[in-house]
């Protein structure tokens, strides 16, 4: 295995050193070099058209992937792997006083040596078999694999009856432009050139589930990911006289309460559960201060699935946020009466009751009562809001919402449960198609041939645990499952669109096997060569040779 290690560690330095933060001009300068590279290699001299340099559509930004492919020459067969990994990476700020050096590895690692390390992590970096740096895990070792490997075969067309193709994409560690333009390439490369896609190989990181995890861990499909989000109007009042209304941030705080970390909200499928939701947003939607109390909040979720649709989702987290609300209107009512029997004051009643809409459900319900004027408006709204640069998607969406709310004739306290962001669709192989299941058959047996050359044990898992480009190339949702997205996503057709059945067309069964690391996204970001510069092109190899190759076992 070990012929890979030194020109996989090239090509990751190359990589890691051209800095490439997602939404900044690196993104674009990394492309270019990574497609200067692969223009270099002489199958590719031969064959120019056969690598290319894509911009992204529907983008602000001006960014590209780099697509390329190898056509077989031992047979003429239409099957065809894709190799893909994302090439930009987060922010470098983690980094503090060593930010200069954080895209240098060789700089890094000398002036780590002269930090508080712990003993595991200073172990790692005199090891010799650690690299450390910002992308070096997350994920430019995985590209550089997929890049060797994509020379490899360049350079041995006579090893495959197939066909390989090679994507490099940007903005995965956002909002994914890059997996979704490269879509409409995919698919014209499938009508041009007879392309059947029978696997698709992303190499993004792993890691250890827990301290004394050992196992190195592949993949065969993904977790799905949400942002379920909740617009609370409240009841305004003078905060003097703070018991006349219903602030909204009391609600939000139950709902929060009652979400987040909540194991009852872990999707559980195929023996592997995921993580609960957790809040990554909370705010009241006041722009300053009075002394009113706030009239909305805002508050919104990551949440995780296996099998459950983003339909389930919306009708669990509607009865959670039921339960909420009335959780939170019982403590005002205790609250209130204490605060009663403390001054004297009579006791009213309390006026509210727990009411929670969906946007799907709430716009129906305007549009009954107001018909086209509603329609109208909210068409306009939604056009003149898109002028606003400093909205970024979820914001957006509250707004869209906050302004719907304004036209229901019952003003009273209430929640709106909607989608403010991109749906990332989870992927999950159950082996029941052919392609599925020689895909798993392919998998299993190259590990069962690789790990015996590697100490640590290799372990196959139902669902990588992380949101990645993986969601964009397969789709296990049903139309009802993706139509809840669609219906509840307030920027749908205006901020935000997904073409999803542009992925159910592609439907490509997909598995990762990327390099082993520690702390992505953080300053001591580090990857096992042995494991990502060996093993993962060996694996990868071996999967892509018994789909579309000889079959053959040779040594790498």
């Amino acid at each position: 295995m070990s012929s890979s290690r030194e020109e996989i560690l090239s090509i990751t330095k190359t990589l890691v050193q051209q800095e490439s933060i997602v939404n900044t001009d690196g993104e674009k300068l990394l492309a270019r070099t990574l497609h200067d590279l692969i223009a270099g290699f002489p199958y590719f001299k031969d064959h120019p058209d056969q690598v290319i340099l894509s911009r992204t559509a529907d983008d602000e930004r001006e960014r590209y992937n780099v697509m390329a492919y190898v056509k077989g020459t031992k047979g003429n067969s239409g099957r065809t792997v894709l190799l893909m990994g994302h090439l930009d990476t987060v922010g470098t700020d983690d980094f503090v006083h060593l930010q200069e050096d954080a895209c240098h590895p060789d700089r890094l690692m000398e002036k780590l040596r002269n930090e508080e390390l712990t003993d595991s992590v200073r172990e790692q970096l005199e090891s010799g078999d650690w690299l450390f740096g910002r992308g070096v895990l997350d994920m430019k070792s995985g590209l550089a694999s997929n890049t060797y490997l994509l020379k490899y075969y360049s350079e041995h067309p006579e090893k495959l009856e197939g066909n390989l193709v090679y994507l490099a994409e940007c903005d995965e560690e956002d909002s994914s432009h890059g997996i979704l333009s490269a879509q409409n390439i995919l698919s014209q490369w499938k009508e041009e050139h007879g392309f059947s896609y029978v696997a698709a190989i992303n190499a993004d990181f792993v890691s250890p589930r827990h301290a004394d995890d050992r196992n190195r861990y592949v993949y065969r499909g993904t977790v799905g990911k949400l942002l379920p989000s909740f617009f609370i109007t409240g009841a305004e009042a003078h905060v003097g006289s703070c018991f006349e209304g219903l602030d909204p941030n009391l609600v939000a705080a139950e709902l929060t309460r009652q979400i987040s970390y909540n194991p009852v909200l872990c999707d559980e499928a195929d023996g592997e559960v995921t993580v609960p939701p957790v809040s990554l947003k909370q705010t009241d939607l006041k722009p300053g201060y009075t002394v009113q109390t706030a009239l909305s909040a805002f508050v919104y979720y990551n949440f995780f699935v296996h099998s459950w649709t983003p339909k389930d989702v919306l009708e669990k987290l509607k009865g959670e946020a039921l339960t909420a609300f009335g959780n939170a209107l019982s403590i005002y009512e205790t609250r209130y009466r204490q605060y009663c029997a403390s001054t004297g004051e009579p006791v009213r009643r309390i006026p509210w009751e727990p009411r929670v809409f969906t946007f799907e459900e709430l716009v129906e319900q305007l549009v009954r009562e107001h018909g086209r004027p509603f329609t109208d408006h909210m068409d306009q709204f939604k056009e003149a809001l898109l002028e606003d640069d400093g909205l970024d998607v979820r914001m957006y969406s509250v707004r869209v919402v906050e302004e719907a709310w304004k036209w229901m004739a019952d003003q009273s306290p209430a929640i709106v449960l909607f989608y403010s962001s991109l749906y990332s669709p989870r992927v999950r192989i159950t082996g029941e198609t052919a392609e599925e299941e020689a895909l798993d058959r392919a998998l299993d047996r190259a590990i069962e041939e690789v790990k015996p050359l590697y100490p640590h044990p290799i372990r196959v898992r139902n669902f990588f645990p992380h949101i990645s480009d993986m969601s964009f190339v397969s789709i296990s949702d049903d139309e009802e499952g993706i139509g809840a997205v669609r219906d509840n996503n307030p920027a749908w057709g205006t901020k935000h669109f997904v073409d999803y059945d542009a992925i159910r067309q592609l439907q490509i069964p997909v598995i990762n096997i990327g390099p082993y690391g520690m702390d992505a996204h953080s300053k001591m970001e580090r990857a096992e060569m042995t494991y990502s510069f060996e093993v993962v092109p060996a694996l990868t190899r071996r999967v892509i040779e018994l789909l579309i190759g000889t079959g053959e076992k040779e040594a790498i």
